[in-house]
This record gives structure tokens, C-alpha cells and sequence, in this order.
């Protein structure tokens, strides 16, 4: 009994969550530089930073998010297939390709909101 209950309560703030999450969230982005270049993601893939990727800390692995620079109005669409960020403050840290293609990759940040277009 003890363990539907949690069961149930875990699946319930999970789903909570990724409402919230599929609303839009709004942050900071930042972008991995080229020391993670040959490293794992959560997913099991090898990091090049040369395609549209992004880590975020909860939605799912696969999941597919349109990232909105607030000042340029640009955009771009990545897949989740890491962890991250892990600094206050900063929702998604993207691939150096999606941050270029986003226009922040000099100013390292940039005031973001995300749009979730697909879970999987």
C-alpha cells in the first residue's frame, strides 16, 4: 500500500512538472565549450558539439525544445540528450553549434525562454 501511494505521489509531481515545463520556462542558457567535445551525455551519445543538442535537469532525454533568444527574437530547436545545467540561474546549456546558431556564443548567456515541442 505504502508503495502505491508514493508510486502515485512521484508519477503525480512528475506530471506536474512537465506541465509546467511544456508552459515555457524562462532563464539563462549557456553553452558547452569544447572541453566536453568526446564526452558521454545522460543519454549514452558522444558529445561534438556540432549538432542542435542541449542538457536540461528534467525534461526527458529526447525531448525536443525550441530555445527563444528574448533580446535578438532568434531561435533555434534542439534535442535534450544531457544533464544541466548546474548553475543557479541557467535553464538549458546548449551545443556550441546551437548557441552559434542562436547568436550566443560571444556573449556566453543569453535570456532565453523554452518551448517544448515534443516529449519522447
Amino acid at each position: 500500500m505504502k508503495k502505491t501511494i508514493l508510486c502515485t505521489l512521484a508519477l503525480s509531481l512528475c506530471a506536474a512538472h512537465m506541465a509546467a515545463a511544456e508552459e515555457g520556462q524562462s532563464g539563462k542558457a549557456s553553452w558547452y565549450g569544447p572541453g566536453h567535445i568526446g564526452h558521454k551525455t545522460a543519454s549514452g551519445e558522444i558529445f561534438t558539439g556540432k549538432e542542435h543538442t542541449a542538457a536540461h535537469r528534467d525534461l526527458p532525454l529526447g525531448a525536443v525544445v525550441r530555445v527563444l533568444d528574448i533580446r535578438t527574437g532568434r531561435s533555434v530547436v534542439v534535442r535534450i540528450n544531457d544533464r544541466g545545467p548546474f548553475v543557479k540561474g541557467r535553464v538549458i546549456d546548449l551545443s556550441e553549434r546551437a548557441a552559434r546558431d542562436l547568436g550566443i556564443t560571444q556573449r556566453g548567456t543569453g535570456d532565453v525562454t523554452l518551448e517544448v515541442l515534443a516529449l519522447r
